[in-house]
């Protein structure tokens, strides 16, 4: 499991087994962030059972499927699901992109300042040049 920082309230990973719901408890997380749709790769677990195993560890589990591009409706779950965390939380995905593009637009449409969010991500291994135009606009109607 390669779990990457964001920041304090947020880091994210490539898709997580059952089994590493566990370590990620012992970790400190209090709650997980499922970004990825079932069915999107043969084998990969199902949310299901991540949410079974998160129950089961203590954490609150949060499925917010992204296929595609992002809606207003994932955007605004995305930050609903980390303001009502009761500490840290790890959002997977296939490989973390779209867990981290998530955070990056709910964090800049609750007024978060783009060039922060840009350089966390980038701190994290992420790339948001593709999206900043998009961060700024949030960020700008926040702030209006």
């Amino acid at each position: 499991m390669q779990v990457r920082r964001i920041d304090a309230r947020i880091s994210v990973s490539p898709q997580i087994d059952p089994a590493d719901v566990t370590e990620l408890a012992a970790q400190g997380f209090a709650g997980v962030i499922n970004n990825r749709p079932d069915g999107e790769e043969a084998g990969q677990p199902e949310g299901e059972s991540v949410r079974l195993a998160a129950a089961s560890a203590g954490l609150a589990y949060t499925a917010i499927p992204v296929a595609g591009g992002f809606s207003h409706a994932q955007i605004d779950a995305m930050r609903a699901a980390l303001d009502a965390a009761s500490g840290p939380v790890l959002a997977f995905c296939r490989s973390g992109t779209r867990s981290t593009n998530l955070w990056a637009l709910a964090a800049a449409k609750a007024g978060g300042d783009p060039e922060e969010i840009v350089a966390k991500a980038a701190a994290a291994g992420y790339d948001l040049r593709s999206i900043r135009p998009v961060l700024d606009s949030l960020s700008a109607q926040a702030s209006g």
